[in-house]
């Protein structure tokens, strides 16, 4: 896959300050496949004109070859990358296997991934020293900060069906339910992912919040699964009334057959969320971070994203595209603590 370069502006402050109300989505009463990919790649840096809330990674320029310095294998530091678990371990480290080939070869040393036991672990190991790399969440990304980690966004993947670096959070019903609004889960039992989780928390939360429901007080039940995989069983299990994921996740069980087609309906979507951000440690070697960005931009067609989203590869990223998220945080009075 050749790297491509576009420009994207970050979000406007108005929209910034306007988060909150913006992210309430919409309601969707049959089931809706994101759009299929758009072919030219070129597209990736227009605004998405029209959207409620802009959430877009910008695009920085692919490395300089000639300006990098190479440091010998042997006095780079072995990088140790988190994986937040978004399904059971054989899946992501089936996943694993190919990435960490390309980005070995592509690096020239070795590479180990670690598999996060849960969503707090997965920052744990940023903030310990552990790993000086992570695939995480938006949401994980300014939990590590908070807690003092020094890391910054590198790169994150492109969705398959919207060919572009976002997807869409979304809740999930019994396609027999009789809910047919969000309202109508006051008094049912809803699952979420985990407290740290962008798409299985955060985002719908914020649609709950502008209705004036708060699942503490308004739900029967409230669960978290820990991994999407596992919250998507809840309702395949009839455990749940309804859960939070996101369109992705959700697309890729149904085509596994882990999800049973035609059994569930998607309730409610959120505006463009930008993907999950690979994270790397501030004080990384400025040549291995350059050739990182080299790795990602040439990722082999058809490898996947290790937290589960089928991607066509990948786009860097900065910290100001994810302000957005880090706004609506604020506005919620979220943080490290209380996601614990």
């Amino acid at each position: 896959m050749s790297a491509t370069k576009s420009t994207i502006r970050s979000a406007p402050e108005k929209v910034v300050r306007n988060s909150l109300a913006a992210l309430l989505g919409r309601h969707v009463l049959t089931h809706r496949l994101t759009p299929p990919p758009s072919s030219n790649l070129h597209e990736l840096g227009l605004a998405l004109i029209g959207m409620a809330l802009v959430l877009i990674p910008g695009c920085t320029p692919p490395p300089n070859p000639t300006a990098q310095v190479s440091t010998p294998p042997s006095e780079q530091p072995v990088l140790r990358i988190s994986v937040l678990p978004t399904q059971n371990k054989a899946e992501q480290e089936q996943m694993i296997a190919p990435l960490d080939a390309h980005l070995e070869k592509v690096l020239g040393q070795r590479v180990e991934f670690l598999i996060a036991a849960s969503y707090k672990d997965n920052v744990d190991m940023l903030v310990d020293g552990r790993a000086n790399a992570a695939y995480t969440g938006a949401v994980s990304y300014f939990e590590a900060l908070e807690r003092g980690a020094k890391v910054e966004p590198l790169a994150a993947p492109i969705d398959q069906f919207t060919n572009r670096p976002w997807y869409r959070a979304c809740i999930i019903v019994a396609a027999s339910s009789p809910i047919q609004t969000l309202a109508d889960l006051r008094g049912k039992r809803v699952a979420f992912v985990s407290p740290s989780s962008t798409s299985g928390y955060l985002m719908p939360l914020a649609a709950l919040k502008q209705l004036g429901i708060d699942p503490d007080r308004d739900f029967a039940a409230v669960i978290f699964g820990g991994t999407h995989a596992q919250t998507e069983a809840l309702l395949e299990d009839g455990k749940v009334d309804a859960i939070a994921t996101n369109i992705p996740s959700y697309n890729k069980r149904q085509s596994l057959g882990q999800l049973t087609p035609g059994n569930s309906r998607v309730l409610w979507e959120s505006a463009p969320v930008p993907h999950s951000p690979f994270l790397v440690a501030s004080n990384l070697p400025p040549a291995l971070i350059e050739k990182l960005k080299e790795a990602f931009l040439t990722v082999p067609p058809g490898l996947q994203d290790i937290v589960g989203t089928q991607a066509q590869g990948y786009t860097l990223v900065e910290a100001s595209d994810y302000e957005p998220i880090q706004q609506l945080r604020i506005q919620l009075r979220l943080t490290a603590d209380t996601s614990k």
